[in-house]
């Protein structure tokens, strides 16, 4: 089996690669990825990236089609992947998120790949404060990055058959340890302040809910995905990758990383305007689905695995807000040193050539 995992090389990729050497030992991994986060490694082990078989540096926006040829499938990772990127750069959420998304999904039903696995997301419910949704729920996109993900799906639906089979996840807010970690995700980020100030501070008034999985977690779930028949979900299927226990409001994740670190102040801005991106999500289908690719981590086992790994390795930036573990910074750190324009696009390669870049999820 010949694997194609495109933005391999963000905080979704190492343990997806470790997952997918250790269930398909004999598989062809090869990684396609800009690299803009490539060094952002957060082990003290060798890289992630060993396992792969080939690594390939390039830009979604224009992909080569040739690296198809002879690929069974193709795993869909890369995106810019958060609001306050998205945000900031919105026609180029679309382009790489969405429109290059589309178009690499194309070439890979020319050049005859199986099947297509997308990492969506569940913040196309946005705000939804009454039951939690399922995937027939009404869609509530917030932010030009849900957005992105809905044109996504809608765009991915057409293109399914009996010989070209896609999955779409729509994602719960990913959290835990990774070889490349995150520090701009709501769990991470309170373990991280816990740890190096001895302090949680919540930005909101700690109500809205939101539902979490597993980096780990995701990577079991897209090896279902993978591994699926077309008469279990059909040759086309979106739907939410998480569990019911993991609807949690973000003042409960702070006092769950407070209980495991005795002395932690958790700081609540009660007189903060309300957060709409508040929403519970139903996750029965993928439970009905994929019963044995069911999440194995819980609260508790995520928050403790961060307070190990980031101890392991000696993590103390108490401003690590404004590091390189925050992608934002990333980015703005490559504009301002004019390696990447207002498109996200590289400003020049080696050769001196024009070419553009992308980013992982």
């Amino acid at each position: 089996m010949k694997i194609l995992i495109t933005g391999n090389l963000g905080y979704v990729g190492p343990g997806l690669v470790k997952e997918l050497r250790k269930y398909h030992p004999t598989a062809y991994l090869i990684g396609y990825d800009i690299g803009f986060f490539a060094k952002q490694i957060t082990n003290r082990s060798i890289s992630p990236d060993i396992l792969l078989d080939s690594q390939i540096y390039g830009d979604v926006r224009s992909f080569p089609e040739e690296i198809l040829q002879g690929v069974d499938a193709v795993i869909s990772l890369a995106a810019i992947s958060n609001d306050p990127i998205g945000n900031q750069f919105e026609e180029p959420t679309l382009d790489i998120n969405y429109k290059a998304n589309i178009e690499i999904a194309k070439m890979a039903k020319r050049q005859g790949v199986k099947k297509f696995i997308f990492a969506s997301s569940c913040s196309v419910y946005g705000s939804a404060e009454d039951a939690p949704r399922t995937e027939n729920s009404q869609l509530n996109p917030l932010t030009a990055y849900a957005k992105s993900k809905i044109y996504s799906e809608e765009g991915l639906e057409g293109l399914a058959s009996e010989d070209f089979q896609i999955t779409c996840f729509r994602f719960a807010t990913a959290c835990g340890m990774s070889d490349r970690l995150r520090l701009d995700l709501v769990l991470n980020d309170f373990v991280a302040g816990a740890i190096t100030s001895n302090k949680i501070t919540i930005l909101s008034d700690g109500s809205p809910w939101r539902p979490l999985i597993n980096v780990l977690d995701m990577a079991r779930a897209i090896r279902w995905g993978l591994e699926r028949e077309n008469s279990n979900g059909g040759t086309f299927v979106t739907l939410n990758a998480g569990s019911n226990d993991w609807n949690y409001q973000i003042r409960d994740l702070a006092l769950e990383t407070q209980a495991l670190l005795p002395g932690v102040e958790v700081s609540i801005n009660q007189n903060a305007e309300p957060d709409k991106r508040s929403y519970r999500v139903n996750f029965d289908l993928f439970e009905q689905l994929a019963p044995e690719h069911q999440p194995q981590y819980n609260l508790k086992t995520t928050v403790q695995g961060l307070i190990d790994g980031l101890r392991l390795i000696n993590f103390q930036d108490a401003n690590y807000h404004q590091s390189e573990l925050i992608r934002l910074n990333v980015i703005k750190d490559l504009v301002a040193q004019n390696e990447i324009g207002s498109k996200l696009n590289l400003i020049n390669d080696f050769s001196g050539n024009k070419v553009k870049g992308s980013l992982s999820y």
